[in-house]
Order: structure tokens, then sequence, then C-alpha cells
């Protein structure tokens, strides 16, 4: 709960507070608009102009939040991994090993992208072909440290360790591409990654 100090802080006469709700739920529905889109034609169906439609905002607006289509895209990939936090914030992963820890997330995110897999297919073409700096990389090294090494900060951790947990999360995007392209089953995905993490993570 807010204190009264905290409200006119945030805004004198509470329009401030009311134009931000408004703008964070407006760039929810554009990037909800997008990966609707997306799940149904690729990153070729996330046209501009089609996603400011599907969102009801004005072109110039969509442009306003996300300059680019690689602006949304990144977007779109953020929600992905903060509905894997908030899912591994409920049920936090059970292993006793750090290896095994890293391993429920992975397969996790797996099941929860493969469920879309027209999406997942978009985002991770789109993510690897970026000439522009993503977070996503970062962002899944981050959330292996903290499960694996039991709350371990990305900015915490020792470049070796930043490493180690970046190389896996670069293991699991490749396989994920090659079960997106048929060449591997969800089975075959899961024991390479086993195979990945008992030697990248045993010692973390």
């Amino acid at each position: 709960m807010r204190t009264p100090s905290a409200t006119v802080a945030t805004s004198s006469d509470g329009e401030g507070s009311v134009r931000t709700r408004s703008q964070t739920q407006r760039r929810k529905r554009i990037v909800q608009a997008a990966a609707a889109l997306a799940s149904r034609g690729g990153v070729e169906a996330m046209q501009m102009r089609t996603v400011a439609e599907r969102a009801g905002v004005a072109l110039g607006t969509l442009y306003r939040y996300f300059p680019s289509k690689m602006d949304l895209v990144v977007a779109v990939v953020g929600e992905e991994i903060d509905l894997l936090e908030s899912s591994i914030e409920r049920r936090p992963p059970g292993a006793a090993t750090p290896e095994g820890r890293a391993v429920d997330v992975l397969m996790r995110a797996t099941r929860g992208l493969m469920r879309e897999p027209e999406l997942a297919d978009a985002l991770i073409r789109s993510l690897i072909m970026a000439e522009v700096q993503t977070p996503f990389g970062d962002r899944m090294a981050g959330l292996l440290l903290r499960v694996s090494a039991e709350g371990l900060s990305f900015e915490q951790a020792s470049e070796e360790q930043r490493d180690l947990a970046g190389s896996l999360a670069g293991i699991w995007v490749h396989e994920l591409l090659e079960m997106l392209r048929g060449r591997r089953t969800y089975d075959q995905i899961q024991r390479r990654i086993e195979t990945a993490a008992s030697r990248l993570l045993a010692d973390i």
C-alpha cells in the first residue's frame, strides 16, 4: 500500500499517476497485439501499421513507443521472459543441484514457447539476426544464475559464472531452433540440456 507521501511524490494532483498507468496499459496492449500477429504469421505479420490497428492506437503513437520493428520484437521477448520469471517465482525449481534447477527452468521455457511455435520461431530468428543489442541473453543468463546459484544476481556474479550461464542459455537457444526446424524432439533437447548443464554448472 502506498503512503500519502508516496502519492504526492508521484503526482501532486493524481494526473501523473493516471497518465503513467495509461501509458503502461497502452504499451502492454501494443506488445500483446504484436505477439498475437507473430503467433499466426511470424515476424512478417508484425507490420507496424497492422500492429497499431490491432492495438487501437495511432501509427505515430506506436512509433513513439517502439521506433522500429526490432524494438517491438525485443519487447515481445521481454514479455515472454517476464512470464517465465513470474512462473518461477510462483513455483521455484525443486531440484537439489544447480544443474537440475537450471534444466527445470529451460525446459519450462521450452514448453511455454512451443505452445505457440510460430511466435517462438519468429522471436528466436529475429533475435539471432538482430543488428541491435538485445537483453535476451543477459536476462536468460541472469535467470539461470538466480536459480542455480541460489539467488546470485547477474551483477554479483563473476565473469566466469556469467560466461557459464550464458553458454548454457546459448546452447538452449540453438537446441530450440533445431526443434522448431523439426530436427529435435522434446526428449532429445532435454537430454542435451541436461548434459550441457552438468558440465557447465556443476561447480557454479
